[in-house]
């Protein structure tokens, strides 16, 4: 009988725990919660810390409330790329929290980790930095408003061929990401007739640089391509490239934004300049909404605060999040709600974005940038547009 009562026992807990993943949003009605999962300690702080301020700044520019709905965010911290504790606080916050959307996402890997738990408590998940290819396809009730490495690198591939380069080196980062960027750009840089002369894939976190730059000197490419993480790791990589010659050896450091990306570029200093990358995103892009944004960002993170691609990832999530509920008049049911996050097209600090009707993904323009100065200080100058097929 008690082995009986404990089966019983275990079986009444799983369709508990189950229906708890099911119905989200039975709690409290008048408010739509969103649990964002971010990285807000660690080696990639800044991500998080982003990725909050970015939905911050949407909030005071938008205000809380939407279509009669108060717009809660919940802060759950994964540290870092960690799928196990991304999957535990996306539970915690659908069966406990009862979020009716979630958020965030810095690595690609946490990402997936939580695309299952998505599609089984059907709540919708705005993915704003994981880049991996086809990362929508995960979950049916996945959005992604940051970006693709198959739609960032191919531009600066053509660029390169285009402004004379015939051979490329490639270094990425050991990872989903980096191999979308490595294989993006091989196709892309083959394509516009360049000649690949040596790619290497290195660990995630490494700062030791020195064998891979010393490989790529010997192989005497016409520039080397780059994708690395931020954090430490880009400005290792960068003071790596610099101090082992390679510029004065006639090779041009080319990449994706990743590399001098805005939240570090001061830490790399002046060995930034003349670096050329490629990104959907840079403070200094020209639009009257962008002004606006950095403005509001800089009051809320300092004078110094530079926002980066992550932050205005987050401003476009709470911005698509409002559209939806504004489409649903305000029904936050996962069904509902993903289905009017589909096809919608609004402006961005970034540019005009839309999200994409069948694949939930981001339709953008890229932009080539090369590192100088604006009014004394290191910034990302876009010059050359690629735009979007709409």
């Amino acid at each position: 009988m008690s082995a009986l009562l404990s089966t019983l026992s275990r079986r009444h807990l799983l369709a508990a725990c189950t229906l708890a993943l099911a119905a989200p949003a039975a709690f409290a009605q008048d408010t739509v919660r969103v649990g964002l999962i971010a990285e807000m300690s660690g080696p990639f702080a800044e991500f998080g810390k982003q990725m909050e301020a970015g939905i911050k700044v949407y909030q005071q520019q938008f205000g809380e409330t939407v279509a009669g709905k108060r717009v809660e965010v919940i802060v759950k911290d994964v540290g870092g790329p960690n799928p196990e504790l991304a999957k535990r606080l996306a539970t915690e916050l659908v069966t406990r929290d009862k979020v009716q959307v979630l958020a965030g996402f810095g690595f690609t890997p946490n990402a997936l980790s939580v695309a299952p738990i998505a599609t089984q408590a059907k709540v919708p998940m705005v993915v704003m930095n994981a880049a991996a290819a086809n990362l929508t396809a995960k979950s049916p009730f996945m959005v992604r408003t940051s970006f693709t490495y198959p739609d960032v690198v191919p531009p600066i591939a053509q660029w390169a061929v285009k402004n004379g380069s015939k051979k490329a080196y490639v270094i990425v980062a050991d990872y989903a990401p980096g191999h979308d960027a490595e294989a993006a750009f091989l196709d892309a840089y083959r394509k516009a007739g360049g000649e690949i002369v040596g790619n290497v894939r290195t660990p995630m976190v490494t700062l030791d640089f020195s064998p891979y730059m010393q490989r790529v000197k010997d192989a005497k490419p016409d520039v080397l391509f780059a994708f690395v993480n931020g954090g430490d790791v880009a400005p290792a990589f960068i003071k790596e490239f610099r101090d082992k010659g390679l510029s004065e050896a006639g090779i041009q450091l080319i990449g994706t934004g990743d590399i001098v990306d805005e939240a570090i570029i001061e830490a790399i200093g002046d060995r930034a300049l003349d670096i050329t990358t490629v990104y959907p995103y840079s403070m200094h892009h020209k639009s009257a909404l962008n002004e606006r944004f950095v403005k509001d960002f800089k009051a809320l993170r300092g004078a110094k605060a530079r926002p980066t691609i992550m932050s205005v990832a987050a401003y476009d999530g709470m911005a698509a999040l409002y559209a939806a509920l504004k489409k649903t008049g305000g029904n936050a049911d996962g069904q509902t709600l993903i289905g009017a996050f589909q096809g919608l097209q609004f402006e961005s600090p970034r540019g005009p974005i839309g999200i994409d009707a069948k694949t939930r993904d981001i339709v953008q323009d890229e932009f080539i940038r090369k590192v100088g100065k604006v009014d004394g200080t290191l910034a990302n100058i876009e010059f050359e547009t690629f735009k979007a097929a709409r």
